[in-house]
């Protein structure tokens, strides 16, 4: 039950909820109103809708290697030549990033890692929903068949250490197509 109380607006006696809400419905009203013409062209609305557009995260490469010597040189270099990276020192760790950064565009993964290899590693994303993703493989001892095996399964590339970095870089700009 209302009691009528003193309409500040129009000096008679009303009910205060019946002004707020002619106040909120003329409000809103304006506030949906069309306007008869639209000042944009539909070439400076398309301009503006780019120009606001959100800037698309930059790919980023996860480097995974046991010996953190090799992996930091690794993620330096790239880093250098303006690519983004994160390291991973291992399969167990290389997998929590793969799952947890959306990012991440390519991995290069060490073969010779403990207590999980390089090739377990690549198996398990090729079974993940990361299973598109591009791998390069660096490796510094191998043999013919682990090297066949690991082909099968999709790298990019197999690069031998020491690496040729300029190979290298041009394999993580084209995977990532930057120019």
């Amino acid at each position: 039950m209302s009691r009528p109380v003193k309409d500040p607006t129009k000096g008679e006696t009303g009910n205060a909820s019946s002004v707020v809400l002619m106040l909120k419905r003329s409000f809103f009203d304006e506030m949906t109103m069309v306007e008869p013409h639209d000042i944009l062209s539909d070439a400076e609305r398309e301009a503006l809708a780019l120009a606001n557009a959100p800037v698309a995260a930059r790919p980023l490469v996860l480097v995974v290697d046991d010996n953190a010597a090799n992996r930091d040189a690794l993620i330096y270099y790239l880093k250098s030549r303006g690519i983004d990276c994160v390291g991973a020192d291992g399969a167990e760790e290389a997998r929590l990033y793969l799952h947890y950064q959306p990012r991440i565009g390519l991995m290069i993964t060490d073969l010779r890692m403990q207590p999980e290899d390089g090739l377990t590693l690549i198996r398990q994303v090729r079974e993940s929903e990361r299973a598109a993703l591009s791998i390069i493989v660096v490796s510094g001892d191998t043999d013919v068949e682990e090297a066949v095996d690991v082909m099968h399964l999709g790298v990019v590339d197999f690069l031998l250490k020491p690496v040729d970095l300029d190979r290298l870089l041009e394999l993580v700009r084209k995977e990532l197509q930057i120019l």
